[in-house]
């Protein structure tokens, strides 16, 4: 004889059948620097309804595969990087945000220095675009973007977070650069150099710059041990 639990369990069951039709993907915000510029990574949609369209790079989760995995196997599959900086943002979910039905998506944003992967990013179809010089995206794609450009703001302020932008040494134009770009802002030069010498952060590599049609500028790189003791002191830092 059929318990009355299980009667219930079956019946729930059928009632909430429709709640399974529902897809999982990840959208990942892949942000280089190059020509002072914010850039992002992108590919031209090959769907009819945003044919032509750029497109963040993504795909649908299979259900054996965790988030932060599908996020890693996106970036690897479609550019051959490894070890990048990824951190998972915010998820989108409205109904109809993708033709195909509901597809629920994470949104991660990934930071790169695209001097480092010269030669690695091989697909023809990917493009670098200046964040600020978009035109209309596919899907939500736009809102997605701006969200990962809020989040990288605010971790900017709070962590070291930029310098996985920037060569392993730079130049302090390049550093305030990098700033000016993500901020959408200018910064006065003289109180922002003072502010970042004065985290004494910053190792002088007593080296500088090759290959420049300006003057060449001293070369410094960040010191993350360091800053990993101030910050277990409990040393307020924001950048």
């Amino acid at each position: 004889m059929m318990s009355m639990y299980t009667k219930n369990i079956n019946t729930h069951l059928i009632e909430i059948k429709d709640y399974f039709k529902v897809a999982i993907s990840v959208d990942c915000v892949v942000f280089g620097f190059a020509e002072d510029k914010l850039k992002v990574l992108l590919i031209k949609s090959d769907l009819n309804e945003y044919k032509g369209k750029w497109s963040l790079l993504g795909d649908i989760v299979p259900p054996d595969e965790e988030l932060d995995a599908a996020a890693y196997r996106v970036l690897h599959n479609r550019t051959g990087l490894d070890n990048v900086y990824l951190e998972q943002v915010q998820t989108f979910g409205a109904i109809e945000r993708h033709p195909a039905g509901r597809v629920i998506t994470v949104a991660y944003y990934a930071l790169v220095d695209l001097e480092q992967i010269k030669g690695k990013t091989t697909n023809a179809d990917l493009y670098w675009l200046s964040v600020d010089e978009l035109g209309d995206m596919a899907f939500d794609h736009q809102q997605i973007l701006n969200a990962c450009v809020l989040r990288l703001q605010q971790q900017m302020m709070a962590q070291p977070v930029g310098f996985n932008l920037l060569p392993l040494k730079f130049s302090l134009r390049e550093l305030q650069s990098l700033y000016e770009s993500v901020f959408g802002r200018e910064l006065d030069r003289r109180n922002f150099r003072k502010k970042f010498l004065s985290m004494d952060l910053l190792e002088d590599l007593n080296e500088e710059e090759a290959d420049v049609r300006h003057r060449p500028a001293r070369l410094y790189k960040f010191n993350f041990i360091k800053y990993d003791q101030q910050r277990k002191r409990n040393l307020g830092i924001t950048f």
